[in-house]
Order: C-alpha cells, then sequence, then structure tokens
C-alpha cells in the first residue's frame, strides 16, 4: 500500500524546490562508503565499480566497471546486466551464469566505489518506497518528481526519518528529508532539489 495522496495535486500547483545549500536543513555529517554500500537495497547504477570474489577462484575475481548501458563484463560471463539490481542478485546471478564452467561457484558482489556526481545520470532511491529504483536524471529533478517515480511511500515508512546522500568532497554527506510533511501535508519547503548521483534512503518505522 502506497502513500501519495497529496502528490499529484502538488505537481499541478508546483513550486520552486529547495536548494540544500540555502534553505535545507544543514549536512548532518559524512558518511562512510561502507555504510552507503550496507544498505540492503542500494541498486547498483551505471559508472559504479564493483569488486566481484569468486571464492577459491582468483582468477575469475575481477574488479568491473558499470558501463553506461547498466551491464558489467568478467571472465566467463559476458556483458550481464548489474543496472537496478542489488548486489546480492547481482551475485546470484553469476553464480548461476558461472555454474556453467565451474562446480558450485560462491560469488559475492561489493560496491567499491560509487559513481560521482559529475558521471552518474541517476538519483537512486533505496527503502521504503513502493517501488525503489534508479530514477534517470533530468535539469530541476526534485525529491517530489522523484516520489512520484517510485510510486510514493509505502505504508510503513518513515517518510521525515529519510536522507539524502549527497557525495561532496569525495565523501558522502547525510541530509534529512522530510518526505512524509511533502506528500501528506503538502509542505513545499520540504520538496529539494537534486543532483545526479544522489542517493535517497528511507527507512521504515519502529513500532
Amino acid at each position: 500500500m502506497s502513500v501519495l495522496c497529496a502528490v499529484i495535486p502538488l505537481a499541478a500547483n508546483a513550486q520552486p524546490a529547495t536548494d540544500l545549500g540555502r534553505h535545507a536543513p544543514v549536512s548532518e555529517g559524512a558518511v562512510s562508503e561502507a555504510a552507503v554500500s550496507e544498505a540492503a537495497d542500494y541498486l547498483i547504477g551505471p559508472g559504479d565499480i564493483l569488486q566481484i570474489f569468486v571464492w577459491k577462484n582468483p582468477d575469475l575475481s575481477v574488479e568491473a566497471p558499470v558501463r553506461p548501458d547498466g551491464r558489467i563484463t568478467t571472465p566467463l560471463v559476458q556483458d550481464i546486466q548489474a543496472q537496478g539490481r542489488r548486489p546480492t542478485e547481482l551475485a546470484e546471478n553469476l553464480q548461476t551464469s558461472l555454474s556453467n564452467y565451474i562446480q558450485e561457484p560462491v560469488v559475492t558482489v561489493v560496491v567499491k566505489a560509487f559513481a560521482a556526481p559529475g558521471n552518474s545520470a541517476a538519483v537512486r532511491v533505496i527503502g521504503a518506497a513502493v517501488t525503489p529504483k534508479t530514477v534517470p536524471y533530468r535539469a530541476g529533478l526534485t525529491a517530489l518528481d522523484v516520489l512520484i517515480d517510485v510510486g510514493g511511500l509505502t505504508m510503513f515508512a518513515n517518510g521525515n526519518g529519510a536522507k539524502l546522500l549527497r557525495r561532496e568532497n569525495g565523501a558522502y554527506q547525510s541530509y534529512p528529508l522530510r518526505l512524509k510533511d511533502l506528500v501528506r501535508s503538502g509542505d513545499l519547503q520540504a520538496n529539494v532539489n537534486l543532483m545526479p548521483g544522489d542517493i535517497i534512503r528511507i527507512p521504515e518505522r519502529m513500532f
């Protein structure tokens, strides 16, 4: 069940979104690459650098960049789709493909480096959205636009506990978002402009 009751009316009365550098909440500080990578719903995108580990097969363990077409190339497995998949899902796909060549492969996929904002053409939404996914970036893209694209918040989402992760000066900075206020109360002050490479992480409520 989604929470998108106020989104369509808001879009019809669009107002300029907030820039993080002006009226939006201040950064909560740097977030490590590992912390972003460990998010269970992280979706791989173009420009990410993946470390592929194949247990007991070092010759098959490689570092693979995600190409603009969303695919990667590894030894024995050519042109496998990576974009839009979670690291665990990609690992399972690789295990299935490699099983044609080696016995009972065990594969681990780690996102070693994330696409820099200037190189990424997408905003990623992870967590308690109706359809967590990668949303192509376009000029003027806002949090409201992205919420519409992903179908809104789930009934279990903690919208006002959401975070915007943005890479600045080589590290991810965390900014608080008020997505519940945006979609339920129509508070356009909670709408923010997004940049290529941004990640929106939406947690679930604690009951």
